[in-house]
């Protein structure tokens, strides 16, 4: 099963400074069938202006991934953490018992992202956060796992949940397969161009919620760039 969710039909708002699409009810937005998809909490699709953005803030017991798309975002925090994360690049923060953090757009050009919350299955535990790099030429053509809560998953970034964030870079007419599983549940986004979902078509942002799915293959119906979480 694979439901498309346009991206013309996601809740949001536009404070100016800040141009919001929400996947699921988030803040203003409330809609009691788009809470959730298994783990996955929060789905934001944000447009930050430069010399803008989340003043400090508090959070506990989530586990918070940022993908940029384009520009890049600084970090914050009540850990003494600080670092700049470019577009192509993933930081995570695990709130745990709890942390303050403010994200900035310190550019000179609108920074873009995707703001992704899962539950955690570990609670009670010290907050953290971190960053890294993954050059879209590594992830050419085949999904690469840039966050995961699995111990074998040895170069993605750590969470501290039974999911899995997987992003593929893929050039038209090429496709890609993610083994998702049958029990499992997915959500997946194109950053940038149109693919066909195990042949459902998706636009640039539209999501899809996927479940009772083997596995999921994704073809580029254009040049594109997507991102998927893989939660219980």
């Amino acid at each position: 099963m694979i439901e498309r969710r346009p991206f013309e039909q996601l809740g949001g708002a536009d404070h100016g400074w800040l141009n919001a699409k929400h996947h699921f009810s988030f803040a203003s937005y409330h809609d009691p069938s788009r809470m959730s998809w298994g783990a996955l909490r929060v789905w934001n699709d944000d447009e930050i202006a430069p010399g803008t953005g989340f003043p400090p803030h508090p959070h506990s017991d989530m586990e918070i991934i940022t993908y940029v798309r384009d520009g890049a975002i600084t970090h914050q925090d009540s850990l003494g953490n600080q670092g700049r994360t470019e577009a192509g690049d993933v930081q995570v923060m695990s709130a745990g018992t709890g942390v303050r953090h403010s994200e900035w757009n310190a550019e000179d050009v609108t920074t873009r992202i995707f703001q992704i919350w899962i539950e955690p299955t570990r609670r009670g535990e010290k907050a953290s956060w971190g960053a890294k790099p993954f050059p879209q030429g590594e992830r050419a053509g085949r999904f690469v796992i840039l966050a995961s809560g699995f111990d074998d998953d040895a170069d993605a970034l750590p969470i501290r949940t039974d999911a899995r964030v997987v992003g593929a870079t893929l050039k038209a007419d090429e496709s890609a397969t993610y083994p998702l599983g049958v029990s499992r549940r997915g959500y997946l986004v194109p950053a940038r161009g149109e693919v066909e979902v195990n042949g459902v078509r998706l636009n640039a942002r539209d999501g899809a919620a996927i479940a009772q799915e083997g596995a999921v293959t994704v073809k580029a119906l254009s040049d594109a760039e997507v991102v998927l979480v893989d939660a219980a």
